[in-house]
């Protein structure tokens, strides 16, 4: 049963999380298939373990229900048996009573042949019977201890102790028998709390929008441009958005120039919801080709320790394939002296890209130097996502 509600809560809160639109804050939409194909999965298995289960306690009732009925047709044949063997001795010893009655007349008669003789015959007549007596006597319980080991109530009690017995040696003869079970069933229900937790907060905890106090709590750092990160793709990235990790180094350096192409001929570079992190990737890999360029783009304003003035980033987070490679996306901006902005003001800033030599990072870095900027409200979904 534990099984069957940990498959369907899995399947529960992803169905939620399509259900309330909050799974594009974990995936990438263009991967939505995979959590869709979880539920149909999940649902599936589900539904099978329970089946199953059902089945097979059903099989169980009907085995106890067998085993009850045999038990109460056997009771009735016991007692019978006892009957018969009660009347049965009863009439033995009646006809042995019979028996004595007619040596004992015989005896009697013959009393004027001789008196000394009739004491020796009676003597040893009654010798006779006392060792007839006592052997039918013996037989008869050797008989009847015989019958009583071939009862099948004896037979099950004896089995019965005897399985006690083993049980109790087993228990605690055996240093490795029964002892290890109190691990094993904590182990058992450690496993269900480790399973149910992520259900449980999944469903239960509201889902919280990435914003700067993640990268204040993460910090950032930025390679220089000469740099290849590709050794480390398990790290979230920052600023520059880079999936050389998913190619080879010929595919990728194919790939490259043609989106740098998409994007080198505009005069001005629009970045948007759709190819934010594309043309980011770009200006990045070849920002020579993009000096002096027009630079339009929107994003959460961060300042941080680290930066000094009226310099402030501008981020977005983005979603390579799903949360496990987001990182958080954009460009470092010089704003005009009269800008006062806070740690997540949502912005829209067109300038030209030029180059800075940035301390802390202590790389040379493409900056967007702010020729207008307005304040926006934050959009309905804040993330962005790589399209290849």
């Amino acid at each position: 049963m534990m099984k069957f509600v940990i498959l369907l809560g899995f399947a529960f809160m992803f169905f939620l999380l399509h259900y309330t639109g909050d799974i594009d804050k974990y995936i990438n939409m263009k991967y939505a298939y995979l959590s869709i194909s979880a539920i149909v999965l999940l649902t599936l298995l589900g539904l099978y373990d329970f089946i199953r289960g059902y089945r097979q306690d059903l099989a169980n009732e009907r085995k106890a229900a067998a085993a009850r009925e045999a038990l109460e047709r056997s009771e009735p044949h016991e007692g019978e048996g006892d009957a018969q063997e009660a009347y049965a001795h009863a009439d033995h010893a009646h006809g042995y009573a019979r028996t004595h009655d007619r040596m004992h007349a015989t005896a009697h008669a013959h009393v004027h042949d001789d008196v000394h003789q009739h004491a020796a015959d009676c003597a040893h007549r009654h010798d006779h019977v006392h060792d007839a007596e006592h052997a039918h006597r013996h037989d008869h319980v050797r008989d009847a201890a015989h019958d009583h080991a071939r009862d099948p109530a004896h037979r099950r009690l004896q089995a019965h102790s005897q399985a006690g017995d083993d049980h109790a040696h087993h228990a605690h003869g055996d240093p490795f028998g029964h002892t290890h079970e109190p691990a094993s069933k904590f182990k058992r229900v450690a496993g269900y709390v480790i399973l149910l937790f992520p259900i449980f907060t999944g469903i239960f905890l509201p889902v919280k929008t990435l914003d700067s106090s993640f990268v204040a709590a993460k910090g950032f750092s930025f390679p220089t441009l000469e740099q290849d990160i590709k050794n480390n793709p398990g790290f979230h990235q920052f600023l520059r958005p880079d999936t050389s990790m998913f190619y080879n180094k010929d595919d990728y350096d194919r790939i490259k120039n043609k989106e740098m192409s998409e994007f080198v001929g505009q005069p001005v570079v629009t970045l948007n919801d759709d190819n934010y992190l594309k043309a980011m990737e770009a200006i990045y890999n070849y920002p020579s080709a993009f000096m002096g360029k027009t630079i339009d783009f929107n994003g959460f304003a961060y300042k941080g320790k680290q930066v000094d003035g009226n310099h402030y980033f501008v981020f977005r987070f983005g979603f390579i394939h799903c949360v496990a490679d987001s990182g958080v996306f954009g460009m470092l901006v010089k704003f005009p002296d009269n800008a006062d902005l806070k740690d997540d003001d949502w912005v829209r800033v067109q300038g030209k890209l030029t180059w800075e030599f940035y301390q802390p990072l202590k790389a040379t870095i493409p900056v967007v130097k702010a020729a207008s900027w307005s304040r926006i409200d934050e959009p309905k979904n804040p993330y962005v996502y790589r399209n290849f």
